[in-house]
């Protein structure tokens, strides 16, 4: 055996595995039910003379600190060097004690010929390194949640697909309000936007897009593969966005009232679609029932009056005038979501959820999820989960939900109590980051982070996007226009020349190809499909160009939809793994029972081979493909090998 004079100097040191009793890949996976039996494996190069390891475990929730010592196990043979094995099993259960659930961190601590060292490496990866500085140990997360979690089946397949009511279709039943402004034409530009970033706004540009729009497109959405919508929000509300809302308890006359809704549900469920609504609690409109600052309702409200039954709701630091509202913006003004009547208001018998749920939708998607308190989420996912376990909860989170922290606070989204799923923003970077500048390693490891450390099933139910009612134009992104600094003025005339719109396109397939085949349901934001360009809010909220779509495209889009539906025995379900990943060549796999999906991808401008085995066919042109395939650049090949 080779003496080392430094411990930094041995090559591949250590690697640790993990296995699962019910969870035949649980090394993919940081994320187990509390029932779950776990067994953690290293593998440790015999130049280290360890006489000794142990793992160690710190829960994220109460600071606990355990240490479970492993058993030396029979030799491995690895490379044609032995090497000395040792395993530890520890239960969900044990490491939560008397919780239900927890968020842990761990690390693996071996005696050595060198002292003790600590491991240290990416969570997402079996190779680790070692260190003589107990601070420089980096740790793996482990999540255990609660072991009835599971998230509905209906978005584990199809396709979702995002309106902005007003922006969508004219259905002709809607009731225009005397205090709007109309549009002059469906095809007007938008004439309303803020001088600058947060300056006042009336937001009372209105085009005319209704429910009942929605509802006669129901058509044309189904030959997209869509079996979701998500509606941003319909409650009754003074602006064209309604994210001020003014009743929940009423669906705005703009958009048809609530007869366009139950005309909306009704043929939805015919067509076996599942609707979602924006569930925007973290705030009401200043302009509503409840806070009334300019006393349009008859309610007596939180601005008018201490005496309101709605004045415990909000915060005030001098009545009337200073209270606490979101970001700032004066018309809306935050509620305290841990307000014991703001919480039966919304979750209670015959509240919001109860008069939606009962209407037929089949859940929400929480506006800022990461404002609302544990309380309410707890509360509401009761509700929502009461009418059915298939209803689904979905949260604005923008980051990495398993540990994300949120004004001081360790959020706990995924542990079985809160939410179902949330919005994937950071797939959305990745994939941008990806075509624009190449790094498909980053695009690997970011991804396999994610999928890692939710609950598979999460994972599965994610709400994948491209782009949202918040976010830049994603044509208009991967054509190149950077609107970072621009004016509200210059953003306006932005548009896309052609040799960009071009790009643009073809990295347009690129990126919804990679959506269609990950983990979670593709959400496509109205006219993404057809093309439409925009920089920031409000111009990413044009009307729908009806008879004026990128018809190439929107033929790819529906193409994909079909793909999703054929293939869904695998993309429900199939585990996630990356075989390539290097410089602007990328493959994804989604692997099943019956078979494997692969996605080769090229960024670049030059060819990429891929070697492909078995019994493997295009599905894209349904032709078998042996031996290499070769993907042109700005192209993908979407493979189904059987099994």
């Amino acid at each position: 055996m080779q003496v080392y004079r430094n411990f930094r100097d041995i090559p591949n040191p250590l690697q640790v595995k993990k296995t699962a009793l019910t969870e035949k890949r649980a090394a993919l996976f940081a994320a187990f039910p509390r029932r779950e039996q776990l067994r953690f494996e290293i593998s440790i190069d015999p130049a280290f003379a360890t006489c000794s390891a142990f793992l160690r475990v710190h829960s994220d929730d109460d600071g606990r600190v355990m240490e479970f010592p492993f058993r030396r196990i029979e030799a491995e043979e690895l490379d044609f060097l032995t090497r000395d094995r040792f395993a530890v099993s520890v239960s969900g259960a044990e490491l939560c004690s008397n919780a239900q659930d927890g968020l842990f961190y761990y690390h693996v601590v071996a005696d050595t010929a060198y002292g003790r060292l600590y491991s240290h490496g990416e969570d997402i990866s079996e190779y680790a390194w070692f260190s003589d500085d107990e601070s420089f140990a980096q740790a793996y997360q482990l999540t255990i949640y609660r072991d009835d979690f599971t998230t509905p089946d209906f978005l584990k397949t199809g396709v979702m697909y995002q309106i902005f009511v007003d922006r969508f279709f004219r259905g002709g039943n809607a009731d225009p309000r005397a205090d709007v402004e109309m549009a002059p034409s469906w095809d007007a530009e938008i004439t309303q936007y803020p001088a600058y970033p947060g300056a006042p706004l009336k937001n009372n540009l209105f085009y005319g897009g209704d429910l009942d729009g929605v509802r006669q497109k129901l058509p044309y959405l189904r030959s997209l593969g869509v079996t979701v919508l998500y509606l941003c929000p319909i409650f009754e509300a003074y602006s064209n966005h309604k994210y001020d809302t003014g009743d929940y308890m009423r669906v705005d006359e703009m958009f048809g009232g609530r007869a366009a809704l139950d005309r909306l549900l009704a043929e939805a469920k015919q067509q076996e679609m599942t609707v979602l609504l924006d569930g925007v609690f973290n705030h009401t409109g200043a302009i509503s029932c409840y806070f009334n600052i300019d006393g349009r309702y008859s309610a007596e409200g939180a601005y008018q009056s201490t005496a309101s039954p709605y004045y415990p709701w909000y915060t005030f630091q001098s009545y009337p005038d200073q209270y606490t509202c979101w970001w700032g913006v004066k018309i809306l003004p935050t509620v305290d979501s841990s307000n014991p009547d703001y919480i039966r208001f919304v979750t209670g018998k015959d509240g919001v959820a109860d008069t939606y749920l009962a209407a037929g939708i089949g859940g929400f998607r929480l506006d800022v999820a990461d404002e609302l308190h544990p309380d309410f989420l707890r509360a509401l996912r009761r509700r929502i989960k009461g009418y059915s376990r298939e209803n689904a909860v979905i949260g604005e989170v923008w980051e990495d939900a398993s540990n994300k922290e949120a004004y001081g606070k360790r959020r706990r989204y995924f542990r079985g109590e809160e939410l179902d799923s949330v919005m994937n923003y950071p797939l959305k970077n990745a994939i941008v980051q990806y075509l624009l500048q190449g790094g498909a390693q980053e695009f690997s490891a970011v991804t396999r982070t994610i999928y890692a450390h939710y609950p598979k099933f999460v994972s599965e139910s994610l709400m994948n996007l491209l782009g949202t009612h918040d976010t830049v134009r994603i044509l208009t992104i991967l054509g190149g226009k950077d609107v970072t600094g621009l004016s509200y003025e210059q953003m306006k005339d932005i548009r896309l020349d052609e040799e960009e719109r071009m790009l643009g396109l073809r990295r347009l397939r690129l990126a919804y190809a990679i959506l269609s085949v990950m983990p979670g349901i593709p959400c496509i934001y109205y006219g993404d499909e057809a093309g439409m360009e925009g920089a920031k809010d409000p111009f990413n909220r044009r009307t729908f160009p009806w008879g004026r779509e990128e018809n190439g495209l929107l033929s790819f889009y529906r193409q994909m939809g079909k793909l999703r539906a054929d293939a869904s025995d695998i993309l429900a379900r199939g585990y996630y793994e990356v075989p390539y990943a290097e410089g602007e060549h990328l493959v994804l796999s989604r692997e099943g029972e019956t078979g494997r999906i692969l996605l080769l991808v090229n960024a670049g401008n030059t060819p990429f081979s891929y070697p492909v085995s078995g019994s493997c066919a295009d599905l894209m042109t349904q032709l078998p493909v042996s031996g290499e395939k070769v993907v042109p650049p700005l192209d993908f090949c979407l493979l189904r090998v059987s099994f």
